[in-house]
């Protein structure tokens, strides 16, 4: 392969019912589907990963399999359903949250739920096919230009890359401002893991009242009872009580998380969902560059998701309330937003050595 990556521009009428292959470079595959719902499907493989992308809505991640595992939340849907609505289909791994707006729409506020981009229509998408210093790849890119006269007129470009041999993924997205005026602009990468049941959550930040911090607010859609708002209480003065993921925990239906995440020489933080076996669930972020880190629980029978680390550039209570608090970031005419953080697994030795240096990292 050339450094300079091939790439395939996708056309919508090249999707079908029946999966077809794409392309096919050693280990690296790519085929193109389409959901019973309609929504356009890319499914993309290594020896270790197989990942299934929505080019033309998001270009989430609907769902990851990594050795042969399914990390992906468990959710009330089987497949994505065609809608901008966020909660109408909601149940990917990961899901770009964004751009002028996210977060929880509060008082004051007319944005959708989690902004403009989580199922946004791209009207770009390309496979891309290449080599770098890390190795070959296969991944997803594309563009969506959200345009509102005389509001916004903003372009976002997201990535996804997966390496040969690797049960690993780098996500990526850059948003560029082309009005003639400051773009104020939030980001969250919302990568949702399934739980598993007595793992441990191992991360580079110290636990206390201060650095972990319990969301107190309770947003309109959920529903609570005097035992969850006892549980918030407990937590707050006490947030270590999360780290074990006992299934006799109540995080029905969702606990809310803000950490001050510490990085590592490389400008690195990690987090992990360490399950019985050893083996983990991963990430890694850069809080230079997403310097606030969510973390979201919510363990229901029908819905079983953990968001281990959702970097973010502002806590998700909705645009009134995080202006307020002075998280909303300006992009300037022409300028760039740029991120890049890595979700996928670790084996049994990896885990343990990363345990190692996050215990390090935090003088533990």
């Amino acid at each position: 392969m050339s450094n300079q990556p091939t790439t395939i521009h996708l056309q919508r009428h090249n999707f079908t019912s029946r999966e077809e292959p794409l392309i096919d470079q050693g280990s690296l595959t790519a085929s193109l589907f389409l959901f019973d719902s309609g929504v356009h499907a890319l499914r993309l493989r290594n020896e270790r990963s197989d990942l299934v992308l929505l080019p033309f809505q998001g270009q989430q991640i609907w769902s990851a399999i990594f050795d042969g595992r399914n990390v992906t939340m468990k959710s009330w849907f089987d497949q994505p359903r065609s809608t901008t609505n966020y909660l109408d289909t909601y149940g990917g791994f990961l899901i770009h949250c964004g751009m002028a707006s996210m977060g929880v729409p509060g008082p004051g506020d007319n944005h959708p739920l989690h902004g403009e981009i989580p199922n946004a229509p791209y009207q770009k998408a390309s496979v891309v096919l290449g080599e770098d210093a890390r190795g070959p790849y296969i991944g997803l890119t594309g563009e969506y230009t959200h345009a509102v006269a005389f509001t916004h007129y903003h372009v976002v470009q997201p990535l996804v890359k997966l390496y040969a041999g690797e049960a690993r993924c780098v996500i990526a997205i850059t948003a560029t401002n082309r009005k003639h005026l400051p773009l104020e602009y939030m980001y969250m990468a919302h990568v949702n893991f399934r739980p598993v049941d007595n793992s441990r959550l191992v991360y580079s930040a110290h636990c206390t009242p201060e650095t972990v911090r319990v969301r107190k607010s309770i947003p309109s859609h959920v529903k609570p009872d005097p035992s969850y708002v006892a549980w918030l209480q407990e937590l707050e003065r006490h947030p270590e009580k999360h780290h074990t993921l006992s299934p006799d925990l109540a995080f029905d239906p969702e606990i809310v998380f803000s950490i001050d995440y510490l990085a590592d020489e490389k400008g690195w933080a990690h987090t992990m969902q360490v399950h019985p076996d050893g083996s983990a669930d991963y990430i890694c972020h850069q809080p230079a560059v997403l310097n606030k880190g969510i973390r979201w629980i919510c363990r229901m029978t029908e819905q079983d998701a953990i968001g281990i680390i959702l970097p973010s550039t502002a806590d998700p209570e909705g645009y009134t309330i995080e202006k307020a608090k002075g998280n909303i970031r300006t992009l300037q005419p022409g300028a760039s937003f740029s991120c890049e953080l890595e979700a996928g697994v670790l084996s049994v030795e990896e885990a343990r050595q990363m345990t190692e240096k996050i215990n390090h990292m935090i003088g533990g």
